[in-house]
């Protein structure tokens, strides 16, 4: 089977590429593909983040291992399309880049039968032009709970009183 994915910048203007992979591709590829697309040399950090319906995003899947361990578990090359895209969660966040943080928001649009004589990955349709730097971020927090102060007012609390 073919995923045909939508892959859009977290930019201002409309900026995104359609893929076709195979369903059996890993997000290796997938990487290669979008960097390929967007015109990046897809020599930075990069990963994958699973998510929910409303772009929360959930695990980690990296490029590389950083870790001590040599665990190829959760690595791009281990993890194909079909494991972490279907009909029920079809969205995926990717990052380029830690220290540009481009975003990108991936999402499965259709899973149809392989053509012949069509090679794969294959970029259906490209709009929008890549922007010399990246779309500057802002990070926010969710409003929380609103938390009772165990100890009252901090203000009330002399430092050198209460030091251990």
């Amino acid at each position: 089977m073919i995923y045909k994915i939508r892959v859009i910048l977290d930019a201002e203007e409309d900026i995104f590429r359609d893929l076709e992979l195979e369903a059996g591709s890993n997000l290796e590829e997938l990487h290669n593909a979008i960097t390929q697309s967007f015109g990046f040399l897809g020599e930075e950090m990069a990963s994958f983040y699973t998510c929910d319906e409303n772009w929360v995003q959930d695990e980690e899947i990296p490029l590389f291992d950083l870790s001590e361990g040599d665990e190829d578990g959760h690595l791009m090359r281990a993890i194909t399309l079909s494991d972490v895209m279907d009909e029920d969660s079809p969205k995926l966040l990717y990052v380029y880049d830690f220290l540009n943080m481009w975003t990108f928001f991936v999402e499965l649009a259709d899973i149809t039968p392989k053509e012949d004589g069509r090679s794969y990955p294959n970029l259906l349709f490209s709009f929008g032009e890549v922007p010399e730097s990246p779309p500057e971020k802002r990070f926010e927090a969710n409003e929380g709970p609103e938390l009772d102060e165990p100890f009252g007012s901090y203000d009330d609390m002399d430092f050198d009183e209460n030091w251990n």
